[in-house]
């Protein structure tokens, strides 16, 4: 066998086992429009190509047209050309290696409710506990039900930070170069009246859920001039609130159930009969919107 020949097989085989090695990888980074892919052909040097991922999301090829390769791993826009090429009988059994020379989005993007929202450099993928600690973590208004959206594919995916240390190491998911990052405010609900600490108070638990009762402890309970069977609940609706009675007494003796509250509900405790007569609705909505708000 000749030099060449001898060179000739070493560098197929060299090729062979670099497309194999690639695709054993487990790869996570999605292709995007903007970014610049080398296209290698094995044993067909003449179709190699650097070709830029138009903004339809679509590949050129020396031949075979274009293949949509948005939202996909480079592995994958591998196996797309090679069906392009076997799919237009320019070659029989077409080995194609797809890497990225230069990734257009190689940011994510973090908003909302953290302490330093901005577009952060990634070069490969990472957890979104990383991505917050770059943004500098939630603020004390958070939901803990954050969302992020992938690039390429625009898919939603939820994640809770839950307030367990060790959940929320496990159930990490990653993010990729491209993706953003979406910390939504809390909801927040209000107690005014006789309690400890009237004012607003953030839903940050991991259920993004308070009830009546929690919310009274919360604010420091009813105190001794309080008229708690005399409560009231306040709930948007239509552009208004809704007054209803609200029945605080028997459910602080256990005769009635809990109750959940909505974002934005307020509750009012009267003090007196005499002091609660001229308290109207609307004057509770304006003392709920000039409320402090408690983070905890």
């Amino acid at each position: 066998m000749s030099k060449n020949n001898r060179c000739s097989i070493m560098f197929v085989a060299t090729a062979v086992l670099a497309v194999s090695a690639a695709r054993g990888q487990k790869e996570t980074l999605l292709i995007g429009p903007g970014d610049l892919l080398h296209v290698q052909v094995f044993d067909t040097p003449e179709l190699e190509e650097h070709a830029l991922v138009a903004d339809a999301g679509e590949l050129p090829l020396i031949v075979g047209g274009s293949v949509k390769v948005a939202g996909l791993t480079p592995k994958e826009a591998g196996d797309a050309v090679e069906e392009a090429l076997s799919r237009g009988h320019f070659l029989l059994h077409p080995r194609v290696l797809v890497t990225f020379d230069t990734m257009e989005t190689q940011n994510v993007s973090v908003l909302g409710e953290v302490r330093l929202p901005g577009a952060y450099p990634i070069q490969t993928s990472r957890s979104v506990l990383d991505v917050l600690a770059l943004a500098g973590g939630i603020t004390d208004l958070a939901d803990r039900k954050v969302l992020i959206e992938r690039h390429g594919t625009s898919e939603k995916v939820p994640y809770l930070l839950s307030n367990v240390p060790d959940l929320a190491m496990s159930t990490s998911v990653t993010m990729n170069p491209g993706d953003t990052l979406l910390v939504p405010k809390a909801g927040i609900v209000y107690v005014l009246g006789s309690v400890g600490h009237p004012g607003g108070y953030t839903m940050t638990n991991n259920e993004a859920e308070l009830s009546v009762l929690e919310l009274i402890a919360r604010a420091g309970g009813t105190t001794t001039a309080a008229i708690p069977a005399r409560a009231r609940l306040l709930r948007k609706s239509d552009g208004g609130y809704v007054t209803t009675p609200l029945p605080l007494s028997d459910m602080q003796k256990g005769k009635l159930s809990d109750l959940p509250l909505k974002a934005n509900d307020i509750i009012y405790v009267p003090f007196s009969y005499l002091r609660n007569f001229v308290v109207q609705g609307s004057g509770i909505v304006a003392s709920a919107a000039a409320a402090a708000v408690y983070k905890f």
